[in-house]
């Protein structure tokens, strides 16, 4: 029985190698699904993912974009029944076919998706891997795709390049009043994602990197003075300087309607403050509400009141 079946497989990976030589791709799709299926049921997930990354790196080369990304979903999908580790190895290929695939492709979007979702098996990452986001990141910042690469830096560890695309977008498309404006909200948002270290490295890397931005601190412009100290403040813990902080920077947090939604979050997460109380804010407030529905929860049970004076929190300011 067992030779019959490996009889049955060489023949079909000869009439596969049969079709690509002849440029026959809708029959060479056709017979790497063959040999998937027969794979798959005898359980050969090494075997079935080399054929499959190498069937999809061949059809994508040839610009077969439907029937590549077909296999590519199929080669995350081994993954995922085959109980296969996420590593290194595996976000490189997984990288390598999502920048052959087509942009337009409906089903790009299938296969990044299922691709991050395996990501976070064996992990506490809840959105994807964060190295995998990083590489999407990358490649989506190559094809000028500005939103999708800041949303996928957003999930990464990477804000030195996130930092670094932030730059070219503004020098681009952004305005002269607006330099201060694109890394706040990036660091705004990493804070929301308990990612503190990230933020810093963003923050770093942007002020350093953009040339209208002069050497600081202090900035020039307060929203980055709000920002080094609001990181500074973080590292101590000490809710009234963050309370004095916001106060102090009104009328630069006033820019943004978005800022306070977001440091309510960073306010809960690093300070212990309680949530507000949820009211009705219509229909900007419940698609920014989106954003934090994919947040990290706050597990910590040895929540700490800071007593911290008003007037000591005004002297950590000066």
């Amino acid at each position: 029985m067992a030779s019959r079946y490996s009889h049955g497989v060489q023949r079909v990976l000869a009439k596969l190698e049969a079709s690509i030589n002849s440029e026959n791709y809708y029959e060479a799709h056709q017979m790497y699904r063959t040999l998937y299926f027969r794979y798959l049921s005898q359980r050969k997930y090494s075997e079935l993912l080399e054929l499959l990354y190498n069937g999809s790196m061949l059809l994508l080369q040839h610009e077969q974009h439907a029937s590549g990304a077909d296999l590519g979903i199929l080669f995350v999908n081994v993954l995922t029944q085959s109980g296969t580790v996420p590593a290194q190895g595996f976000f490189e290929k997984i990288t390598s076919l999502f920048s052959l695939m087509s942009p337009t492709s409906p089903e790009r979007e299938v296969f990044v998706q299922s691709a991050l979702k395996w990501s976070v098996k064996g992990t506490d990452y809840k959105t994807g891997h964060p190295d995998l986001h990083q590489k999407i990141a990358q490649v989506f910042w190559r094809e000028k795709n500005y939103i999708m690469a800041r949303q996928h830096f957003i999930h990464s560890r990477d804000g030195s390049g996130c930092a670094a695309m932030l730059v070219e977008l503004h020098e681009q498309r952004g305005y002269m009043n607006e330099i201060d404006l694109f890394i706040a909200q990036a660091v705004l948002q990493y804070l929301c994602l308990q990612n503190k270290a990230t933020a810093q490295e963003a923050f770093n890397s942007y002020t350093s990197r953009h040339p209208k931005i002069s050497s600081g601190p202090p900035y020039l412009l307060p929203l980055l003075n709000f920002l080094f100290f609001l990181l500074k403040t973080i590292d101590s813990g000490k809710l009234a300087v963050f309370t004095i902080l916001c106060e102090q920077y009104q009328i630069s947090l006033n820019r943004d309607p978005c800022y306070r939604q977001y440091l309510d979050k960073i306010g809960q997460l690093f300070f212990n403050i309680p949530p507000p109380r949820p009211r009705n804010q219509g229909l900007f407030g419940s698609l920014l509400q989106s954003f934090f529905n994919g947040l990290e929860d706050d597990d910590s049970d040895d929540e700490q009141r800071n007593t911290a004076s008003t007037s000591h929190a005004a002297q950590e300011l000066d």
